[in-house]
């Protein structure tokens, strides 16, 4: 029979089968996906204070939000085994994409990350947020799981090769995003606790090398700031200060929607987009970040949920890494932005502005939900 239908208990001779609902039919999480929409409403609400009250903006990015929605629906009407044929492909014209950039990509305020189209500008590092991933998935799903050292060292290659292609553009926050979603698949596939911990020692290890060769100086000035800020206070100190103050200033309640000094007097830099969580703590205070905490870790369940219940080890590797990407999203920036972690200009995932970082993880929740789905398909 077909896909979800369920069989009802008998009555007398009578075989009884419940219809489909209409998510079901468009292979849609339904709990999921009413968390996103409360998710990006809310990042609208946000958006329009911290925009400087433009609408222009707000309708802008209202479009990005239901172009991303199309291409979740349709990405979940996928079949999970084509997501696992397409991997290797879509990696491969990823990491071409990467080459052209490198080789004539469009540089901005000295960094080479875009190929100019003609008609737009695109940013092929996007693509490798799901390409890195559903090629590692693929490489370790056929195999024997645990993973051995040799196929855990072609997995390293595999996530390492983009990741040092986008380090060069530079773009050490992207590069640093995508290693760790090809890592997550890793872990789901039940890799052995030495190798994590031979990870933790090589990483510590090779700190200070990177440090002296890889890091840019101003990747290192970010660093010394974050240690820091004050030693700079109108320089590279200026953002995390700013935000500082206006996380302290709005203590619990708030100041009020609109009512932020640090954002409607631009104190505040980049408050529509890296830094908009300290827009919303001054707003709406200590209680409005936790409501956003709250929606956060319900959508984080719900993946880890879904994981879980997943009938294949890829489905479960997908999951698992699409989930946990999205935590190191939040994770990464509000740790900036309350001066944790240095300025790597992550977005605060489907509330900072933008378009392509929004299709790029609602296209994520399009994976999870297929994965959702073939949990759901019964054979009679």
């Amino acid at each position: 029979m077909g896909d979800y239908v369920r069989q009802m208990p008998h009555h007398g001779s009578a075989d009884m089968a419940r219809r489909p609902t209409a998510a079901m039919r468009f292979h849609v999480d339904v709990p999921l996906l009413l968390l996103l929409m409360v998710l990006t409403v809310y990042g609208l609400f946000v958006l329009y204070s911290a925009s400087g009250q433009n609408m222009g903006a707000v309708v802008r990015q209202g479009r990005y939000f239901a172009l991303a929605y199309v291409v979740m629906i349709f990405a979940a009407q996928i079949d999970l085994g084509r997501y696992a044929r397409w991997a290797p492909a879509l990696y491969a014209v990823g990491v071409a994409m990467l080459g052209g950039v490198l080789l004539f990509g469009v540089g901005a305020k000295g960094a080479q990350r875009w190929l100019d189209l003609g008609f737009m500008r695109f940013q092929p590092s996007e693509i490798m947020k799901l390409g890195v991933p559903l090629a590692v998935a693929w490489f370790l799903a056929d195999r024997t799981l645990p993973p051995r050292f040799l196929p855990i060292l072609g997995a390293l290659c595999l996530l390492g090769l983009p990741a040092v292609m986008i380090l060069l553009q530079p773009d050490l926050g992207t590069a640093l995003l995508i290693a760790s979603s090809g890592l997550f698949v890793l872990f789901m596939a039940g890799i052995g606790w030495r190798y994590i911990f031979g990870a933790v020692v090589l990483a510590v290890a090779s700190a200070w090398p990177a440090w002296l060769f890889v890091l840019k100086d101003y990747q290192k000035r970010r660093i010394l700031t974050l240690l820091d800020p004050e030693s700079d206070k109108l320089g590279a100190g200026w953002n995390i200060i700013q935000s500082k103050t206006a996380i302290g200033s709005g203590g619990w309640d708030g100041k009020g929607w609109m009512q932020g000094t640090q954002s409607q007097l631009d104190f505040l830099p980049e408050s529509h987009t890296d830094f908009i969580i300290a827009v919303m703590a001054e707003e709406f205070g200590l209680r409005g970040v936790l409501a956003l905490l709250v929606i956060y870790l319900l959508i984080l369940l719900r993946g880890f949920w879904i994981g879980m219940r997943a009938q294949s080890s890829f489905g479960r590797m997908m999951a698992g890494s699409l989930t946990l990407t999205f935590f190191v999203y939040i994770f990464v920036n509000m740790g900036m932005v309350a001066g944790l972690l240095p300025v790597v200009g992550v977005p605060l995932p489907l509330v900072s502005a933008g378009g392509t970082s929004v299709v790029t993880l609602m296209a994520g929740f399009g994976i999870l939900m297929a994965i959702s789905t073939e949990k759901r398909k019964v054979t009679s």
